[in-house]
């Protein structure tokens, strides 16, 4: 998959007016102020990442097209609702199974945990529209292809989707290196449940970890007290898939 790239001040603003997914934004540092300020502005509100560079270098992201100074890339997948995972649970007669990663920064591990969310049949995955990486091209080649086949829903407000999913009867648990319950003790993955991965750094936000139903942990006897973000999630996914073939 290549990274689609739209170019000029047009075509931005009215990517930014549709609500098209938009992962990043670069502006020239000699554009004409009168052509970015309200790109800026647009972008902020919908907090898209915006980075000014040397012209030089859009000139090489759009070879031959006039880009006023303004490059933006836009995801190349279409984004669910959290509606649809849950509806796609239901068609396959299976207990829903969801992932939510409360702000995962790297491409690497999102592309990581979608190929592994694909293998143990993970509904679904929601992520945070701020402060999360998106499904851009890195995330598409780390995920094998899984990108195409585990629906992702982009979600402003991470902890009022936990609340509406706990009124559809989905348990929320959220993995956590504080939490004294270990992932083996816990009895609720056979129900309908949505895990919770934590920041690569710092882990879950207190907002998110107060509005889980339980915390787990995985048990450590290295000198090192954290897992990578991605093998935790997996770790977790087999988990349930293990109780449920119980």
């Amino acid at each position: 998959m290549h990274e689609e790239f739209i170019a000029g001040k047009h075509s931005v603003t009215e990517a930014l007016k549709s609500g098209r997914t938009i992962n990043k934004i670069w502006i020239a540092d000699n554009a004409q102020k009168h052509l970015t300020l309200p790109i800026i502005a647009e972008a902020k509100k919908v907090g898209v990442v915006i980075q000014t560079v040397d012209k030089r270098k859009l000139d090489q992201m759009v070879e031959g097209v006039q880009h006023q100074g303004v490059v933006a890339q836009v995801a190349a997948y279409d984004y669910v609702e959290v509606e649809d995972i849950l509806a796609r649970a239901e068609a396959k007669g299976e207990v829903p199974f969801l992932l939510l990663l409360d702000e995962i920064e790297d491409p690497h591990n999102l592309g990581s945990i979608l190929r592994t969310a694909d293998c143990t049949g993970v509904h679904g995955v929601i992520i945070p529209k701020r402060r999360s990486v998106g499904l851009t091209a890195t995330v598409s080649k780390t995920s094998a292809g899984a990108v195409e086949y585990v629906p992702v829903a982009r979600v402003t407000n991470l902890t009022q989707t936990m609340e509406q999913l706990k009124e559809r009867g989905v348990w929320i648990v959220g993995t956590d290196v504080s939490a004294t319950q270990e992932i083996y003790d816990a009895d609720v993955f056979t129900l309908p449940v949505a895990l919770v991965i934590g920041n690569e750094n710092k882990g879950m936000g207190r907002l998110i970890r107060e509005t889980c139903d339980v915390l787990c942990t995985l048990p450590m006897a290295g000198q090192i007290n954290s897992l990578n973000a991605s093998v935790a999630a997996g770790i977790f996914m087999y988990e349930v898939v293990r109780r449920r073939r119980g």
